[in-house]
């Protein structure tokens, strides 16, 4: 791969700092309360989550572009689970809910979704390594 970008972060753990190396993130970093922490901070599920909505979301579209679909009124969640896995460690799992306006309701959204699932960079990364569930709304 010939990187176009790299974006660099810095953390200390989950009771410290996330910090970009250009300044625009700088986030507290918590255990959220039902790890057992107080909450008052971010936690790496919901960055990741963040992350995942807005690349499928903009995956959605070029996936659109490339089809002549119009897609601008469709919006992405990302739910991402933390849990013990099978070796005894912990893993994820992910809900991606794709919210269609009417006109792509039924299988040509669903067919969308689909492709924008092939082509989406953090699906990609995660296929194969972590449950991820399509839900189209």
């Amino acid at each position: 791969m010939d990187a176009l970008y790299t974006a660099v972060a810095t953390a200390n753990g989950r009771e410290g700092r996330a910090v970009s190396s250009d300044g625009r993130i700088d986030l507290p970093l918590a255990f959220p309360a039902q790890l057992g922490g107080n909450g008052q901070g971010t936690n790496p599920e919901q960055l990741f989550a963040a992350g995942y909505a807005a690349c499928f979301a903009s995956a959605m579209g070029a996936v659109g572009r490339q089809e002549r679909i119009d897609v601008k009124d469709a919006s992405v969640t990302a739910e991402v689970s933390i849990g013990k896995d099978t070796d005894g460690g912990f893993g994820l799992a992910v809900v991606m809910r794709v919210e269609l306006p009417e006109h792509l309701q039924g299988e040509a959204g669903r067919d969308l979704v689909e492709k924008t699932h092939a082509y989406c960079p953090y699906s990609k990364a995660t296929r194969g390594n972590i449950d991820v569930r399509l839900v189209v709304e």
